[in-house]
């Protein structure tokens, strides 16, 4: 294994300095900029993370810009990157770097680990790009190369958490320039070992791939079987006073965890002109006077569980104001006029539904 390491590094170092993507996070050796990228890439694509990575570090250059911003301002830049948890364990790893090691990112791949939202992979990518300290790091895209590279037919020998392929990354990093061959792997899988029609043609080492020998650069890894995700069906309320709308701040756990979001009713099926006034007046505090429901609803796929949401409009009703605290803006809750937006963002779901009632 260790004599196909260093044949692999040899082949990937010249590979990677010639093919190698113009990404921004690839002009800097800036740990704190390497590691918001990394967090960035999480079940992101890279042509989505290029419109955000420059302005986020424009408005929170370094750690302590970040760690001493509030999380609204955080979730803000963030808005539309999705996966809002990111970026609150971003916010509160920059917080425990600026107390536990004066504002500097640590070398040490252990230390990093300690980092809120730093797992094994980030840890290593930051290690190994930023500092060249020679650490492995196995996400999806080096799992199914070294897969493939070895021709691993047992799909629990694929996971990227399977320790051979740690010790062979590990082996690899450690033979030649550990930022070159990390980064080495991990545009190797992104750009030509693909999950479907790998460039083979194209392929630095090709001549050592065990599965193109054999003819299973197709099948390998085995294609998980996934469970159809769960599917919410839910109206999204738009309750309508003076020519302003309603949005509600999401509790602090769950999906769109502290996002300002419409307010939202389980959609049962005899529901069929819009979410009941009874309802809306329990969810809101805000009683309606006419439901209206637009036809088509807005699809949302979460990472495992997929969002119908249906929108509707309810006019609240004429009432004394004074003794009704749902009519004013408070804690958790604000109404917005066409094209005005909440401080901290909103999810690029609620913009969706928004978008498509006239907001």
């Amino acid at each position: 294994m260790l004599d196909l390491a260093h044949r692999l590094a040899k082949l990937l170092e010249p590979w990677f300095l010639q093919h190698q993507r113009d990404l921004a996070w690839r002009r800097t050796r800036d740990p704190y900029a390497i590691w918001v990228s990394e967090i960035m890439l999480q079940q992101t694509r890279v042509d989505t993370v290029e419109q955000y990575y420059g302005k986020f570090l424009e408005r929170f250059p370094d750690i302590g810009t970040l760690a001493a911003a509030d999380e609204s301002e955080v979730l803000a830049a963030w808005s539309g990157l999705g996966y809002y948890r990111r970026a609150r364990l971003l916010h509160a790893g920059a917080r425990h770097v600026a107390a536990s090691h004066g504002g500097k990112v640590p070398d040490d791949p252990e230390l990093l680990r300690q980092i809120p939202g730093v797992g094994r992979y980030t840890a290593g990518a930051i290690a190994s790009i930023a500092f060249e300290r020679p650490t492995a790091l196995v996400d999806g895209n080096v799992a199914r190369v070294l897969s493939r590279l070895q021709a691993i037919e047992d799909p629990k020998l694929q996971e990227a958490g399977a320790p051979g392929h740690w010790t062979m990354a590990q082996q690899i990093v450690q033979a030649g320039p550990p930022r070159v061959l990390a980064q080495a792997l991990m545009e190797l899988g992104a750009t030509v070992c693909t999950p479907l029609g790998p460039r083979c043609e194209g392929c630095p080492v090709r001549s050592e791939c065990q599965a193109l020998a054999k003819g299973l650069q197709t099948t390998i890894p085995r294609p998980k079987q996934r469970a159809p995700s769960p599917r919410d069906d839910l109206w999204a309320v738009a309750v309508r006073r003076n020519g302003r709308v309603l949005l509600e701040q999401r509790a602090n756990d769950g999906l769109l965890a502290g996002m300002w979001c419409l307010p939202l009713i389980e959609r049962k099926i005899t529901d069929r002109a819009g979410a009941p006034p009874r309802a809306i007046a329990e969810v809101t505090g805000v009683k309606v006077k006419s439901v209206e429901a637009l036809t088509e609803p807005v699809k949302h796929v979460f990472t495992h569980r997929v969002w119908m949401l249906w929108p509707c409009r309810g006019e609240a009703a004429v009432v004394d104001v004074s003794h009704m605290s749902g009519y004013e803006d408070g804690p958790g809750r604000m109404w917005i006029a066409p094209g005005e937006r909440p401080r901290g963002g909103i999810p690029k779901v609620t913009e969706k539904v928004l978008e498509r009632l006239g907001y």
